[in-house]
């Protein structure tokens, strides 16, 4: 079956649909440079019951001293932060392309990442983090994204989605640019559920790879949790692996998880 989507460009456009645990993106190889969409066509796509339907739009362009660029926009057209998931699906597209064998390094709009593919699973080394804060709601850090992680029982039970969009849309919160919030729970030192609700999708996701990172981070920092810890999403099971060499300063920082192609179609 071939999808076709009608948006304002003059010729069809061949995209890819890929998930990392859930969390899903269109994929556009744009290294020509002559693929052009603006912030209504990115909606549009990304729309679940008008368009193809993605938590974001992905375009992999070229960019000199490294293999490739990854450009990221949120479901609501808007150019967005570091996606972790979103990185781990560019290194599985980038490598279904042939741009890199094996291991590959990139540019996303928080720096450099190296990344490989080892027995179906990516390894995507995140940015450092060297800042953890205590806010009245929870732990405030930045791993590529801005993410606020709230420590839960009973998990399964919190209403993501009104709870999360309360804390996002906060006066305090809103005045520094929005926030990611990462509800979690420790089961035990090795692992922790987590549930994310996402901004620019504004809505819960099935997974978020800068949160689970975040929450991983703060489980060590706050819980003394593992430097290896697997994570619980609603779209599948993730892993964090880094090194501590402070208090607060977290290094080799990576996230480890499938990344799935899903089906190609024409914009």
């Amino acid at each position: 079956m071939t999808f076709f989507l009608q948006i304002n460009i003059s010729e069809m456009t061949e995209f890819f649909k890929y998930q990392g645990t859930g969390n899903d993106f269109v994929m556009i190889d744009n290294r020509q440079g002559l693929i052009n969409l603006t912030t209504e066509d990115i909606e549009k796509v990304c729309h679940r019951r008008f368009g193809v339907g993605a938590d974001g739009l992905i375009m992999i362009e070229n960019i000199e001293g490294y293999d490739f660029k990854m450009k990221y926009y949120n479901a609501d057209g808007r150019e967005g932060s570091m996606c972790g998931n979103g990185g781990r699906c560019a290194v599985q597209f980038a490598s279904d392309l042939k741009i890199f064998k094996d291991k590959t390094s990139f540019l996303a709009v928080d720096g450099s990442h190296d990344s490989e593919i080892n027995d179906g699973l990516v390894f995507l080394k995140m940015i450092d983090v060297e800042s953890i804060k205590e806010e009245d709601e929870g732990y405030f850090l930045n791993t590529g994204s801005p993410h606020l992680i709230v420590f839960v029982e009973n998990i399964g039970t919190i209403d993501v989605k009104t709870t999360g969009a309360a804390i996002r849309y906060s006066e305090k919160w809103m005045a520094r640019g929005g926030v990611n919030v990462n509800f979690t729970e420790i089961l035990d030192s090795g692992h922790i559920k987590v549930r994310t609700y996402e901004r620019g999708v504004e809505d819960e996701t099935y997974s978020c790879g800068t949160g689970v990172t975040a929450a991983a981070i703060v489980s060590n920092y706050i819980k003394n949790c593992s430097e290896k810890i697997n994570i619980a999403t609603l779209g599948g099971d993730l892993k964090v692996s880094f090194s501590k060499s402070n208090p607060s300063d977290y290094t080799n920082i990576h996230l480890i998880g499938p990344a799935k192609f899903v089906f190609k179609g024409y914009l």
